[in-house]
């Protein structure tokens, strides 16, 4: 049987868990959501002794910079199959314009990320760089509901997102691929407040005021968020993995959350 030992048991990685179940895999994982105790090396290590795949979604350390999984599991992988949930912020601020996986890494805002990053392609691993992620309990209809909607008068920002179940088709569609890196984002850069003007369409919510920068008021988390600008290109993806986004924009990803 085959069996998938997921680090980080988050909103990703649980729907990539549950597709595999379904698939008759055998899943166990770490988090507050799984099964083991990261910090349990006896029960990982098994488990690892035990797994014909590895994933990990578990970024850097903010502090250290270091790869938590790799740095205290990593001497212990023995399976042929590892991936890397990545981020497309290894990328960097880019002006909006195209990048694709030979683009160079390493520029932006995430330096340990990229660091990582780049350690889980040297190790061989899958490495998927996902944009911001969207799905179900997770989208525009719920920073409307919310009241924390923003629309920012930034006509030339535009960022790269995916749907998460786009993310878990790209995923089971790299069990079968060369290592390597691959961007997995729709097909629609776009700016943040062409989603939510969007969301207000479908919902009938009112559109939120538009907003300078500094009147948002925006956490710096997303201020960083909002210092970057590129478009992910997704062709590798595509061609090497035979992967077709469902959801090739977020009109049709919205329209299907709603």
């Amino acid at each position: 049987m085959a069996q998938m030992l997921i680090f980080g048991l988050g909103y990703t990685a649980s729907r990539i868990a549950g597709a595999l179940r379904t698939r008759g895999w055998q899943v166990d994982a770490t988090g507050s959501a799984g099964n083991l105790d990261f910090a349990d090396k006896g029960a990982v290590r098994a488990a690892l002794a035990g797994a014909t795949h590895v994933l990990s979604s578990v970024p850097p350390d903010r502090k250290s910079a270091l790869d938590p999984v790799l740095d205290t599991y990593g001497r212990d992988f023995g399976t042929s199959w590892y991936g890397y949930l990545s981020s497309t912020g290894v990328y960097g601020d880019q002006q909006g314009a195209w990048v694709d996986e030979s683009s160079p890494t390493g520029t932006g805002r995430r330096s340990a990320r990229s660091d990582a990053d780049t350690i889980w392609v040297e190790l061989g691993a899958r490495v998927f760089r996902l944009p911001g992620i969207y799905g179900p309990g997770r989208s525009a209809f719920e920073r409307l509901r919310e009241g924390k909607a923003r629309r920012i008068d930034m006509p030339d920002q535009v960022f790269s997102r995916c749907h998460v179940d786009d993310i878990v088709a790209g995923v089971l569609a790299g069990l079968e691929a060369p290592a390597g890196a691959y961007n997995l984002s729709d097909d629609l850069p776009a700016s943040g407040n062409a989603v939510i003007e969007e969301a207000c369409r479908l919902s009938g919510h009112s559109l939120p005021p538009m907003q300078s920068l500094e009147e948002a008021n925006l956490s710096p988390m997303a201020l960083g968020f909002y210092s970057e600008n590129r478009r992910v290109a997704n062709g590798k993806a595509k061609r090497v993995l035979g992967w077709q986004p469902e959801y090739p924009t977020y009109r049709e990803g919205l329209a299907a959350l709603i």
